[in-house]
């Protein structure tokens, strides 16, 4: 303490000798006990409590001064600087945007419902389902929504693209094939499908565990009885090389007028249609089942069949369902379940 008393009054003493030789005595006077005053304070007060006003005075002047003359570090200007800089920008960001009209909240609350009620469905399928709700959102919001929220994106398929082959054709063509579906008790079940390309509608299905030629030749006959209630005549009918398309059938479809077109071998983009509805119809129904055995897989067919091509939209039909359901309801949007729960389906009440 002692050594610090006769060093200040060593200081004042030569700042009064420097005084004495100056013009402005009085002014570097002021400035001396101005410093004192500033030395006292800062033995007193750790922590300066300053107002953004302060902080931005200091900060000017502090660009013109060395850092010995002011009580606070370069460092410390630095800082202030940038918080100065953050909320202006902040302030900038607050100002009204323009652009595209936000959605509802009624409507945000219903994309959230679709994507966690469906963890399969990518944005393009929650867009059909909205569109036939009503809504028309494009799949950018809705992916922007569900991205927000933290609803984890729907796995991204893969698939080949499609030529339109057969676009010179008219009237009603078909597409048809087997897939296998093994039951718990790892026996193999034979499906067979046919789809009407001009509509995208699965005209019929069924399976069998022995596809033998009286059962295809038979599953002809039952296809030709659909066609007729629908008023829907074929003229090609397509389907591999497979040896589960006896002759049989073949001359069923023949007698009613269609000509039958044979795929070229191992080429299963030559029915690329009725290819990518099996790969739908797999992923949706039977992978996600333990199927016991002929009838229960019988009953899921008819099941998703009936959903497939009245509720489920479809791209290639401009996210339109094959055979939409007239809805003229305007009530609140209800879920009904179909496969135990596995596919919802979602109307407007009456």
């Amino acid at each position: 303490m002692l050594y610090a008393s006769i060093y200040m009054l060593l200081r004042l003493a030569i700042n009064l000798a420097v005084l004495r030789s100056s013009p402005d005595a009085e002014r570097d006077l002021e400035i001396l006990a101005l410093r004192h005053q500033v030395a006292v304070l800062r033995r007193q007060v750790k922590r300066l409590d300053l107002l953004p006003a302060d902080r931005m005075i200091l900060a000017a002047l502090g660009s013109r001064l060395s850092p010995r003359r002011l009580l606070f570090s370069p460092a410390t200007l630095l800082r202030w600087h940038r918080e100065l800089v953050r909320k202006h920008w902040s302030a900038f960001g607050l100002r009204p945007r323009r652009g595209r009209p936000p959605i509802s909240d009624e409507l945000r609350e219903l994309i959230l419902r679709l994507g966690r009620d469906n963890p399969r469905w990518g944005d393009r399928r929650i867009q059909g389902e909205l569109l036939k709700l009503g809504y028309h959102v494009s799949a950018t919001t809705i992916r922007g929504i569900l991205r927000r929220h933290r609803v984890p994106p729907a796995p991204r398929r893969d698939g080949p693209t499609w030529a339109q082959f057969l676009a010179a054709h008219a009237g009603a063509v078909l597409a048809c094939d087997f897939f296998t579906v093994d039951t718990v008790l790892f026996r193999t079940l034979y499906v067979l499908v046919f789809l009407e390309i001009s509509s995208r509608r699965i005209l019929y299905a069924n399976c069998t565990a022995h596809p033998n030629a009286a059962w295809v030749a038979q599953q002809a006959r039952n296809l030709t009885w659909e066609l007729n209630q629908l008023e829907a005549p074929i003229q090609l009918a397509i389907h591999d090389r497979d040896s589960k398309f006896v002759d049989e059938f073949d001359d069923v479809l023949r007698a009613e007028g269609a000509k039958v077109a044979l795929t070229p071998f191992r080429c299963p983009k030559a029915n690329a249609h009725c290819e990518r509805m099996i790969k739908t119809l797999r992923h949706e129904a039977p992978d996600w089942l333990l199927i016991f055995g002929e009838r229960h897989l019988c009953l899921v067919l008819r099941q998703y069949v009936d959903h497939y091509n009245r509720q489920r939209p479809h791209l290639a039909l401009d996210l339109r369902p094959p055979e939409p359901a007239t809805s003229s309801g305007s009530g609140p949007v209800l879920r009904q379940q179909r496969l135990f729960g596995l596919i919802n389906e979602y109307s407007r009440a009456a």
